[in-house]
Parts: structure tokens; C-alpha cells; sequence
């Protein structure tokens, strides 16, 4: 009984070919950025040069955003211990999670779900009150919004700009812009602005990305945050360096006796 066939629709290497998305390799180096070459395989459609563009910015804005988050941060304590490049990045990337880098997925998800469920909805601010209504009654708070340091993210304001200027904004931002307005309509003056995860979420469904991707975005964008802040580990700092912790204070049993 012949084995079954294992089919896939993204890479042939059949004849001595590379061909990529039904883009011969040599074809690609030549005339796609980077950007451009993640639309297609994961689109699986060749993206127009704003299209292009859009993603190039969105894998830009995310590289890094410091060493105290905890992709970075892991990926430095595993450099510290004497591990290889390989090991640390991989650490870093196991880091990414929804507190950290998965508002992109929660965030594009709800985009998706009440954008295709409430259709009959033209209105985007009537759709981003029903939104923050909802989540207000559930008592939870919607991702892709507030930021710790900026009352308006620059990243923000930048991909926001670049989708207009290539004319691919869409209704996914004017609805995430909407939902900023709404909430700080709501918070009494408090700043909780469309942050970064969000305006990709957004960005990434107007480019017809299913929200499943979201967290590929950011993984794809930080490692080479992580890749650089390993090896300045490695090259700067002594091994298994203290990371700044404080002593902890105990609070366990003392004294437990034993049979």
C-alpha cells in the first residue's frame, strides 16, 4: 500500500527549482523586500507595492522595545547562562505570549468577528460603542489599547499615516480609531490610546490576514529585537550576571517537622 501523499501549497523544490508561492526564488530576491515576500507566503498572492510597503512597516515597528520586557529579558538571562544564540533567541521567543505580544491575535480577532457579524452596521462608531459596551458588561478589558509610556503611540500614528498615504486604510482602523475615541470618552479624561498590537491587528485585517497570523507578526518582528539583545549579552556583559533582582522576602512554613 503506497504511503499517503503529504500536500502543501507553499514551497516546490521538485526538478531543482525553489519556487515559492508559484514565485521562482531568484524572481523574489530580485523584486520583493522582505515585507513583501512575508505577504506572500502567507497571503499566498503576490502584494502590491503599498501592500509591500505596509508590511516592511510593520515588521519595522516592532523590533524592539527595550530589555525589560520578557521576550528580551529572557533571552538574555539564557544568553547569561552560557548558552548559544540559537538558545537564547528561542528562549525569547517562548517568552511571547498574550501579556506580552499576543494583543495582536485578541486584538484582530474581535475586529474580524464583530466586522463580519455586524455587517449591516455602516456606522463605525456605533459599532465601537456596541463594542466597548460589551466588553465593559463582561467586566474586560479590550487588548490592543493603553500604553505604560505613551499617551499617544508613535507607532501608531506612523502606521496609521502610511496605510492612508498607500490608500490601504481600511474599516478595521477607522473602527479601531473609533474605539479609542470611545474609550477615553468613557474614562474621564485618562488616556488609553490605539497602541502598536492594535493598530496591526487592524492593519492586518485590512490586508485580509486571518487573526490566527497575529502573533506571527510579532514573533517575526521582535527576533531580530532578540537576536541583537543576545549577542549584546554575550559580548558586554559577564556570564550569569545578576539581572537586578532583589532579595525576595519569605513567607513559607518554617520550621515544618517531619515524621
Amino acid at each position: 500500500m503506497p504511503a499517503p501523499t503529504w500536500k502543501t501549497a507553499i514551497t516546490d523544490t521538485s526538478e531543482g527549482k525553489l519556487i515559492i508561492r508559484g514565485v521562482e526564488i531568484s524572481r523574489a530576491i530580485e523584486r520583493l523586500s522582505f515585507g513583501g515576500m512575508v505577504y506572500l507566503l502567507w497571503k499566498g498572492e503576490p502584494p502590491s507595492p503599498g501592500q509591500a510597503r505596509l508590511m516592511d512597516a510593520i515588521l519595522v515597528s516592532s523590533v524592539d522595545h527595550g530589555t525589560t520586557a520578557p521576550s528580551p529579558l529572557a533571552a538574555r538571562v539564557v544568553m547569561s547562562g552560557g548558552n548559544p544564540l540559537n538558545a537564547a533567541v528561542a528562549a525569547g521567543v517562548l517568552a511571547i505570549g498574550d501579556s506580552h505580544g499576543g494583543a495582536i491575535e485578541a486584538c484582530a480577532k474581535i475586529y474580524q468577528e464583530w466586522l463580519m457579524t455586524r455587517d449591516e452596521i455602516p456606522n463605525v462608531s456605533t459599532l465601537a460603542t456596541l463594542i466597548v459596551e460589551d466588553f465593559q458588561q463582561k467586566q474586560k478589558r479590550i487588548p490592543g489599547y493603553g500604553h505604560r509610556v505613551y499617551q499617544r503611540d508613535p507607532r501608531t500614528l506612523k502606521l496609521i499615516e502610511l496605510a492612508e498615504r498607500e490608500k490601504l486604510r481600511g474599516r478595521a482602523a477607522d473602527l479601531a480609531l473609533a474605539i479609542q475615541d470611545e474609550l477615553e470618552k468613557r474614562s474621564e479624561g485618562k488616556a488609553l490610546p490605539l497602541n502598536v498590537d492594535g493598530v496591526i491587528a487592524a492593519i492586518m485585517t485590512d490586508l485580509g490576514f486571518d487573526w490566527r497570523l497575529g502573533k506571527g507578526f510579532f514573533i517575526l518582528s521582535r527576533t531580530a529585537g532578540l537576536v541583537i539583545q543576545a549577542h549584546e549579552e554575550r559580548t558586554r556583559e559577564k556570564p550569569m550576571r545578576s539581572f537586578g533582582q532583589t532579595k525576595p522576602e519569605y513567607d513559607g512554613p518554617s520550621d515544618v517537622q517531619l515524621p
